[in-house]
């Protein structure tokens, strides 16, 4: 199986480099409401007196029409207890670890506390609320869907860093968007959830945050089983998602999506001049030497149909994120499992993770979601699957995109599209879209070949690396049922003199077997493996010359991690919180997702080199369904 068959600047962790800066106390750091300030709320509850005032039955579930969002209070249940915190997170918002042990702190992200709003003074304060959007999943139209049990807080801003985030409780109680289920989350679920998002964080895959989690002791969820229940205090720079498009395209609520896109420019992407330039003709294949500065203005080239209004530019932008995003996910070994549209960030965020997984051995064709029948979000397919999702929300901006120059006339804006211009206004989407396709392509293959060139210890990549290096060590891999994650580790730590002959190299072939199967010295898989190594050994002499095997093995420590959070970690990390009560492994399993490239954590070490070592048997592969 060749590597163009799958797709059918490494990023740092995104944390605060300021850790000299002033840290904050939940009730000091600064706050805002962009989102609801700015979008249309529920009709039927327009302040949040009027939703704190109803009876909680009376919110809902129910359809919400003309709006994106409705006030609505956490309601928490069973006596609170918290788990965990992530000390990056704190960081990251801004907060001190001392506010992290304050009462205020525990009783705010279980859900106990409405921080910002006092009832006596209802006209100052923030309210929380739940978002509205729709969303195609496995392929098909699924209706309204929205925050069924996600409550934002509030909005705050790390003073040192400027970056605003939005606060949000997982399994907080029922929203009008809960449709038929509780609004909870499950402990289960909430703590597969916390640690996946801090470590995507932390091996620089753009992702939505966890602060912290909470057990509801004294809750029990029906799911599968009976489960205590349990809330992630999550965070975001956006929540919004593709499906918030679709809604309103498939509502034809022309006003409420040209809002949307405007917020999304201005308040989520920074304005509209922050957005990628326009591209030459015909110019959509070398779009990797673009940056996203350069000229932004909002004028026209041309009335043809290749006309690039500001419209084409934003959904250009939302494209290069996801893009990027995507290669980062294959070029780790990472599935999210369910990629419908209503779990597709309009950040590129790696968003809403349910069946999710890391690749075991490496099988192009493996799904973490028991219920994925046909495969479609299989780690092969999940560029086709976000580039899918891309066409539907460019359906959604369709109109917008192909009105170009007329996107601002009074007509347009009142009416839509005349009978007349109608050909014209779908030809010229039609072609954004295509056009976008080549970019979407030219941009992921960019970003994976950067990531995979560094994975590999090289400086440079060479057009041939693509066959003799990448193809060729998955194909390796896939044939002899080879663990991805360890590949990489391992090959980080092999010097120059280690394969220096055949012998050599076959000697060191045998560090990619697990320890209990490794094949003879004159077996197959050993000979291919050492002609691997001496193909990956010239180019690493090309590109470091001889005598350098110290700093390429750093760099490459840097950007391959030790530990990484497989399925039968998380289960069995779930079974030791949760039915043998042991409150002292989640902080220790958190030191090695927070800092997963070091060598060791000054914990335990045999238990460390066993989170870090071969898969037992029989627990590889694992997959799992979307209850949670």
């Amino acid at each position: 199986m060749r590597l163009n068959q799958v797709m059918a600047h490494l990023d740092t962790p995104q944390t605060s480099n300021a850790s000299s800066s002033v840290r904050h106390t939940l009730r000091s750091l600064p706050k805002s409401s962009v989102f609801t300030a700015n979008l249309p709320t529920d009709a039927a509850f327009p302040t949040p007196k009027d939703s704190h005032d109803a009876p909680r039955q009376m919110l809902g579930p129910r359809m919400v029409k003309g709006a994106l969002y409705t006030y609505v209070r956490p309601d928490a249940q069973g006596e609170p207890e918290l788990l965990a915190v992530s000390q990056r997170a704190l960081q990251d918002i801004g907060l001190s670890e001392e506010e992290a042990k304050t009462d205020e702190f525990k009783e705010v992200v279980a859900g106990k506390k409405i921080l910002t709003w006092n009832e006596s003074t209802p006209e100052q304060g923030i309210y929380p609320w739940a978002q509205c959007y729709g969303g195609y999943q496995f392929g098909q139209w699924a209706g309204q869907l929205g925050d069924g049990r996600a409550i934002s807080l509030f909005e705050s801003t790390n003073p040192s860093t400027d970056t605003r985030y939005e606060i949000q409780l997982k399994g907080a109680g029922r929203t009008p968007y809960s449709r038929f289920a509780d609004g909870r989350a499950v402990l289960r679920s909430s703590i597969r959830e916390f640690v996946v998002s801090e470590y995507l964080n932390a091996i620089g895959i753009p992702s939505t945050r966890a602060l912290s989690l909470t057990l509801n002791r004294g809750s029990k969820i029906m799911r599968e089983r009976v489960e205590p229940g349990a809330i992630v205090t999550r965070f975001a720079q956006s929540w919004i998602r593709f499906g918030t498009f679709d809604l309103q395209r498939i509502r034809g609520d022309r006003n409420t999506l040209r809002t949307l896109a405007d917020y999304t420019a201005e308040h989520v992407y920074g304005g509209w001049d922050k957005l990628p330039s326009k591209l030459p003709a015909g110019d959509a294949k070398e779009v990797h030497h673009q940056t996203s500065e350069g000229v932004a203005k909002d004028t026209t080239e041309g009335e043809g149909v290749g006309e690039e209004n500001r419209y084409v530019r934003l959904y250009r932008a939302i494209l290069r994120r996801n893009a990027e995003t995507v290669a980062k996910w294959q070029a780790y070994g990472f599935m999210n499992g369910v990629l419908n549209t209503d779990n597709t960030s309009i950040l590129g965020l790696s968003i809403d993770f349910g069946p999710f997984a890391f690749l075991d051995t490496f099988d192009p064709s493996y799904t973490p979601n028991h219920d994925d029948h046909m495969l479609r979000y299989s780690y092969r397919n999940q560029p086709t699957i976000i580039w899918w999702n891309l066409v539907r929300l460019g359906e959604a901006l369709g109109e917008l995109m192909g009105a170009g120059s007329k996107v601002d006339e009074q007509t347009f804006v009142d009416k839509g599209v005349t009978e007349d211009q109608e050909s014209e206004v779908v030809q010229r989407a039609e072609s954004v879209i295509e056009r976008a396709g080549e970019e979407y392509k030219a941009v992921f293959l960019a970003e994976y070949k950067r990531l995979m060139t560094a994975r590999l210890g090289l400086k440079t990549h060479q057009d041939s690396d693509f066959e003799t290096l990448f193809s060729e060590l998955l194909d390796i891999l896939e044939k002899y049922e080879l663990d991805f994650h360890h590949a990489f580790r391992r090959l980080s730590a092999v010097t120059l003199k280690d394969v220096e002959t055949e012998n050599a190299r076959k000697d060191s072939a045998g560090r990619f077997f697990r320890a209990d199967s490794v094949p003879r010295q004159e077996d197959e898989s050993r000979a291919r493996i050492a002609k691997w190594l001496e193909n990956w050994s010239s180019r690493v002499r090309q590109d470091w010359g001889e005598g350098q095997d110290e700093e390429r093995q750093q760099a490459m420590h840097a950007v391959n991690p030790k530990f990484v959070p497989r399925s039968w970690i998380l289960d069995e990390l779930i079974d030791r919180v949760e039915k043998k009560h042991e409150r002292d492994i989640l902080p220790q399993i958190m030191k090695l997702t927070l800092n997963p490239f070091q060598e060791n954590w000054a914990w335990n070490q045999d238990e460390e080199e066993r989170f870090c070592g071969d898969v037992p048997k029989y627990k590889g592969m694992m997959q799992c369904s979307c209850s949670s």
